[in-house]
């Protein structure tokens, strides 16, 4: 799928490339060989596979190829019963900003939203950091839920009543399954945060697309929001290793 959103309106299928002129967020969702190709027309940059958005050495998810701007981040989802893992990509140009994703995400969807609410002009800096706002505050929810399941184990393990003999195995093995779920998904939100800090830093930084001092500030909240979500799961790390020793 390869959408366009604009101020004002809903976001918009683009087939053709008349279809992308004038948005200021493009936003490829898991998309075809074709919509890759038209994503490149539209933009006249290289657009990045999977592959290279996988990549994890700094260099390849970081870097500039004339004036823009490639960003990339794993980045966690939770569904209500489990979580992955998937890559999201940001090509950040000077007049409009260019997504790559291969899964649903949340948080780009409340940002569709405001954007489709917003009567304002929408430029690419700013679609940016709506899009991280947006992603660390979806980051905090699933650390908030982190840390009360990992509350509601620590009750089963010290509070509950002592299992029969016969129950005593399977209650431990659901303990370490949960607690070692748990811990992973930490882990996970971890090399999100990771990501996300890396590129608040790196746009901070970069001279070719100057942020105005209001998204200045907003980008300075979003890395003070990262470095306490950062103590969080600090936190909820040592816990489970509490609980598994436990």
């Amino acid at each position: 799928m390869f959408l366009a959103h604009r101020p004002g309106s809903p976001a918009q299928t683009v087939t053709t490339p008349a279809d992308g002129t004038g948005a200021a967020w493009l936003d490829l969702l898991n998309p075809t060989e074709e919509e890759e190709a038209l994503a490149a027309q539209v933009t006249g940059l290289r657009i990045p596979t999977r592959a290279q958005l996988d990549e994890i050495e700094s260099s390849s998810r970081l870097f500039m190829e004339g004036d823009a701007v490639y960003l990339s981040t794993p980045l966690v989802r939770k569904t209500p019963d489990d979580f992955f893992v998937s890559p999201v990509g940001f090509v950040l140009m000077k007049d409009r900003l260019l997504t790559i994703r291969y899964t649903g995400f949340s948080a780009f969807d409340v940002v569709a939203r405001q954007v489709a609410n917003q009567s304002t002009a929408l430029g690419a800096n700013e679609a940016g950091i709506l899009l991280l706002e947006a992603i660390v505050d979806r980051l905090a929810d699933i650390l908030e839920h982190l840390g009360q399941a990992l509350d509601g184990m620590s009750r089963d393990v010290f509070q509950s009543e002592e299992p029969g003999q016969a129950q005593a195995g399977t209650l431990l093995r659901n303990m370490l399954r949960r607690v070692g779920r748990s811990g992973d998904l930490g882990s996970s939100v971890r090399d999100s945060l990771l990501g996300l800090e890396r590129i608040s830093i790196f746009l901070g930084e970069n001279k070719r697309h100057d942020l105005s001092d209001r998204l200045q500030a907003r980008l300075g909240t979003v890395e003070r929001d990262i470095r306490s979500l950062n103590d969080f799961v600090s936190q909820t790390a040592n816990k489970v290793q509490f609980l598994l020793d436990a």
